[in-house]
């Protein structure tokens, strides 16, 4: 299950998505279209939000292959920025089950 599929759910919730990279814009930009993505994926500058969110894989230290990248996961904010769930998964396979997700998100939403 991809985040693609799920999109028009969590657009009936109210919740925007978007992606986040430390990836080049042409990247970014091939990935979209090689996926057909279906949001917005922005550039994380300098990983700032990756360690502003506290989700930097830290068994990569200065100078090795995978330096400064996040755990992959998925961040809930609330329109004024603050953080209202994280799902990170350890490793850089993993990946968040966008199912379980969209049923917190739904949960998170409900009691705002």
């Amino acid at each position: 299950m991809k985040l693609n599929d799920l999109k028009n759910q969590f657009d009936a919730l109210d919740v925007g998505v978007v992606g986040m990279t430390y990836d080049s814009p042409e990247i970014i930009k091939a990935f979209d279209e090689k996926w057909n993505i279906e949001f917005p994926v922005l550039k994380d500058v300098d990983r700032q939000h990756v360690d502003a969110w506290g989700i930097r894989n830290l068994e990569y230290g200065p100078g090795t292959f995978g330096y400064g990248i996040p755990y992959p996961g998925v961040v809930l904010m609330s329109p004024e920025g603050q953080i209202l769930a994280k799902w990170a998964e350890k490793g850089y396979r993993s990946r968040a089950d966008w199912k379980q997700v969209l049923r917190e998100v739904r949960t998170i939403v409900a009691d705002l």
